[in-house]
């Protein structure tokens, strides 16, 4: 039997498994939760202080996710997200592009903003926690398709 990577990586993942029971999307660590390393690009373009909004632009896009604390995975409520992309009304670059939201009781975020649109080839947002109660994080996550109309995130945060 001739052995390629993807051959590997399948039968990789399966031992995986079958041995260490359900596989969790999210990252942990001996102690609980692990936070949320920052993505590379995310701070492109990222303006401090985005005002907290109820929508940017005409909307029709969501960007949700949740907010939860490393170790203990606690929900965090009135934690201030920044986000902001390229879109169907504006550049990453643009002021008007840019707005935050808090997280509610159950550390849930939305936002309705503009249909994001490819920039550079990906179509993708961009999200900051970037107040002073947790460590920094930048996320820039991908959409899977250019037509999708949602797109999530979820930070587990550091305490400072």
């Amino acid at each position: 039997m001739t052995y390629d990577r993807r051959m590997f990586l399948k039968r990789s993942a399966g031992a995986f498994a079958a041995t260490a029971g359900l596989v969790s999307a999210l990252p942990a660590r001996a102690d609980g939760l692990a936070p949320t390393p920052s993505m590379r690009g995310g701070a492109n373009n990222y303006f401090p202080d985005a005002p907290l909004v109820e929508r940017i632009g005409s909307g029709g896009f969501w960007m949700t996710g949740t907010v939860r604390r490393a170790g203990d995975g606690a929900p965090l409520s009135g934690q201030r997200i920044q986000i902001w992309a390229h879109t169907t009304e504006g550049y990453e670059s643009d002021l008007h592009s840019h707005g935050a939201t808090l997280s509610d009781e159950n550390g849930v975020f939305r936002l309705e903003m503009p249909q994001i649109v490819p920039a550079f080839g990906q179509p993708h947002g961009h999200l900051a926690y970037d107040s002073a109660e947790f460590e920094t994080v930048f996320l820039r996550p991908v959409m899977r398709r250019p037509s999708d109309t949602s797109l999530e995130a979820h930070f587990v945060l550091q305490p400072v």
